[in-house]
């Protein structure tokens, strides 16, 4: 199972292995308070990628359909993130405000729920 969850929420029992998928360490939050036990930079969105993106709305297709294909190009991180979901409950930990236009929603399809990107290459459910 993967979990998405924001990095200042609450780390909870049942999150498993707390993995921030982010480019950059979250704005004010130290170590000790996030738990993160593993930071994959690099299945975050590429810089140019992020920064063309600028948490802009009006671009979260184009930006969605730009980051899916950068993760085909980390298929070495699909596989890890595939092992350690299999191996137990994983979340995802992402940082921005924008709850519904953050790259780890790009793990999910919004707002249905199904399986796409990187969820239907592991075959795994994603919760939130």
């Amino acid at each position: 199972m993967i979990k998405l969850k924001r990095a200042y929420e609450k780390p909870a029992k049942d999150d498993g292995e707390r993995i921030l998928v982010e480019r950059l360490w979250p704005r004010g939050l130290t170590k000790l308070r996030a738990k993160i036990d593993l930071w994959l930079k690099d299945v975050a969105p590429s810089t140019e990628l992020r920064r063309w993106f600028g948490h802009d709305p009006d671009k979260w297709d184009e930006f969605r359909r730009r980051y899916q294909k950068e993760l085909k190009d980390n298929n070495d991180l699909i596989k890890l993130l595939k092992r350690k979901a299999k191996a137990g409950t994983i979340t995802l930990i992402y940082a921005a405000r924008d709850e519904e236009h953050d790259g780890a929603l790009v793990f999910e399809a919004v707002p249905s729920k199904r399986l796409t990107g990187i969820a239907a290459k592991l075959s795994i459910g994603i919760e939130r």
